[in-house]
């Protein structure tokens, strides 16, 4: 039994980053099958909402405090940043793209967090501090491996291990309009898009982190998010795709994607992330990041028949480079005493912005924030 305790964690956050890559490559399929992103945002989240609405109100009926119009506003920005304006970007650049590409561009999340905490004075940088400069030159590093990844693909380093892909994800004819996905072209677009959402997703972190110092009841919070997701993109899918077979699911990888992201991401991985982080804490959880690149990225070479170029795989190795880096330098943040110093509601939970790197696009919002 102590062996397992001991491992459970280190498994838990396996599990994870094996359900989030599995959701990457699964959107990137029903996408190209056709799958509306817009339609495929509303069923999401209203799966969403309706797993954690029941657990929101049992599980914190009794200490959820009263929701006032201020706050009722900010999660509504919140929602708009961090799920509908991000995950539609997102999945804009993924059908460009690949799920490797999203994978690895989403490791910079931690390093944008930080500058506009940096910019909003909510971070203070301690550069005499080798943990503060730690955490300024490991976002410079993610960024400059993020600026190689999108603009120099460099030569190929293998074409893949098939002749021809097992499934197809880059054919014209099947559902992506946007050409082969390995045209320089498209690999700029798709990573500016997926960059563009998680900027978005960044700036929805420093406004749920001081949400959550006032409505310090995270299920309650994430199912307030997924309505609001949910009614935003029912408005926008009604508006930008009026075709009613849009709506239409049948027994296919369109259902089982919706069904997958709605149940497996926002009830199982939700589950076992917020477990991971009261009982390791949020920098443990997101060192486990890195991981999804490495299962998407051989998936998708065997699979897919991605071919690996050489830009990419350097511009990845330094955004898991200065990743790490961020992540030491957040390492000596202490949440409560930060707290006890500023005791200001208006101050960042540091402990919100560490782990930011675990909320994949593929994940609804989470945090860790103590309750005051």
């Amino acid at each position: 039994m102590g062996c397992i305790k001991v491992w459970a964690s280190y498994i838990a956050m396996v599990v994870v980053q094996f359900a989030y890559g599995g959701s990457n490559i699964l959107i990137k399929i029903a996408l190209n099958k056709g799958l509306s992103q817009l339609v495929f945002m509303v069923y999401r989240h209203l799966i969403a909402m309706l797993l954690l609405g029941p657990l929101a109100y049992f599980l914190e009926r009794k200490q959820r405090p009263s929701l006032s119009l201020p706050t009722m506003i900010k999660i509504f920005l919140i929602s708009s940043l961090g799920t509908t304006i991000h995950l539609n970007v997102y999945y804009l650049g993924l059908d460009y793209t690949s799920p490797t590409v999203g994978s690895s561009l989403s490791n910079v999340v931690p390093g944008f967090t930080f500058i506009m905490a940096v910019l909003l004075r909510l971070e203070k940088l301690k550069l005499e501090s080798a943990k503060g400069r730690a955490k300024v030159s490991g976002t410079l590093i993610c960024i400059g491996g993020a600026l190689i990844f999108t603009f120099w693909k460099g030569g190929y380093l293998f074409k893949g291990f098939t002749r021809s892909p097992l499934i197809n994800i880059d054919d014209e004819s099947r559902g992506s309009t946007h050409g082969s996905m390995h045209h320089k072209e498209n690999w700029i677009k798709g990573s500016l898009l997926i960059l563009t959402g998680n900027t978005a997703f960044s700036a929805s972190l420093i406004l749920q982190a001081l949400v959550s110092n006032v409505f310090p009841v995270p299920l309650s919070l994430n199912t307030l998010i997924c309505f609001f997701a949910s009614l935003q993109s029912t408005v926008l899918a009604l508006i930008l795709d009026r075709e009613s077979t849009s709506w239409r699911l049948g027994w296919d990888v369109q259902l089982l994607t919706i069904v997958y992201c709605g149940v497996v991401i926002s009830a199982l991985v939700y589950f076992l992330q917020t477990w991971c982080i009261n009982a390791k804490g949020p920098v443990f959880t997101a060192m486990f990041s890195p991981l999804q690149l490495v299962i998407v990225g051989i998936f998708s070479t065997i699979v897919f028949d991605e071919q690996l170029h050489l830009g990419g795989l350097i511009g990845a190795i330094f955004i898991v480079a200065g990743l790490y880096l961020v992540l030491w330098g957040k390492s000596s943040d202490n949440p409560l005493q930060r707290k006890v110093e500023n005791n200001d509601k208006n101050s960042l939970d540091p402990e919100t912005l560490e782990i930011s790197v675990a909320n994949q696009p593929s994940s609804i919002s989470t945090n860790s924030s103590e309750k005051l």
